[in-house]
């Protein structure tokens, strides 16, 4: 598969990007022997926006997309494909008229969590997604068909050194918070409203030491069962909806 950062695959996931983000879209390629009414659709609302569509063969949409495509394939163009680098994200937070909300994943390496937690990202409203260039998943047709069209509407930000990234944002007085399972403070006892980070770390070791340490405050999500641990994308979603059920009184 050419893991393209710049095509998102799936009907689902190009049905999101066509309603939510058409603007973003260049060209659309569809599977010539599929005459299904999913993908119909699809040709519809590609027609409507007034993006190009291109019809190919199964066998080479195979070859090009390793056969995960489900019949359609879009391009983001350019400059909404690639995550914004810290400059961006300054700038970002200087146009907000609002306490910001961030979510912060440090070494998210597998593209279906990282796709999982932009789209959990997207529902709660987040301003800004941060992730470290070198350690997570790259923005890749994977992540942008789990995250069903959120890798669009959010904005990401890739920066090379992530601990400066977030001192950078406690200077601006954002509160950061991080998860961690070796905390007695839980998720609902703590203020998570103002400016606010949340830090997510992976599911094997969690938030890297230097991370970790850059934390204002470390909490945990309460676990009442056997399993010790939950899915990053879960516990991401847990997390920043307890922050928007406090940030929304």
């Amino acid at each position: 598969m050419r893991d393209n950062q710049n095509w998102i695959i799936g009907i689902h996931a190009v049905t999101e990007a066509l309603q939510q983000n058409a603007d973003n879209l260049s060209q659309l390629l569809l599977q010539s022997d599929r005459k299904d009414q999913r993908l119909n659709t699809v040709r519809d609302l590609a027609q409507s926006a007034g993006i190009p569509f291109t019809d190919m063969s199964k066998p080479d949409m195979d070859r090009q997309f390793g056969g995960v495509h489900q019949g359609v394939a879009a391009m983001v163009s350019g400059n909404a494909a690639a995550p914004g680098d810290e400059k961006h994200l300054l700038k970002l937070l200087d146009s907000l008229d609002h306490a910001p909300l961030i979510l912060i994943l440090d070494s998210i390496t597998d593209p279906h969590n990282l796709g999982a937690c932009l789209r959990t990202a997207d529902a709660a409203g987040v301003d800004a997604v941060i992730i470290a260039k070198d350690k997570s998943a790259p923005v890749n047709a994977t992540v942008r068909k789990v995250a069903c069209g959120a890798a669009e509407s959010v904005a990401i930000f890739s920066v090379t050194n992530l601990a400066r990234c977030m001192e950078t944002l406690q200077e601006r007085g954002i509160w950061i918070v991080g998860t961690a399972d070796d905390t007695e403070l839980g998720i609902y006892e703590q203020d998570l409203k103002g400016p606010l980070a949340i830090a997510m770390g992976s599911e094997g070791s969690g938030l890297r030491r230097l991370t970790r340490e850059r934390c204002d405050y470390l909490v945990a999500v309460p676990m009442a069962g056997a399993v010790s641990s939950l899915n990053v994308s879960v516990a991401t979603g847990i997390t920043l909806f307890e922050a928007v059920r406090q940030r929304t009184g």
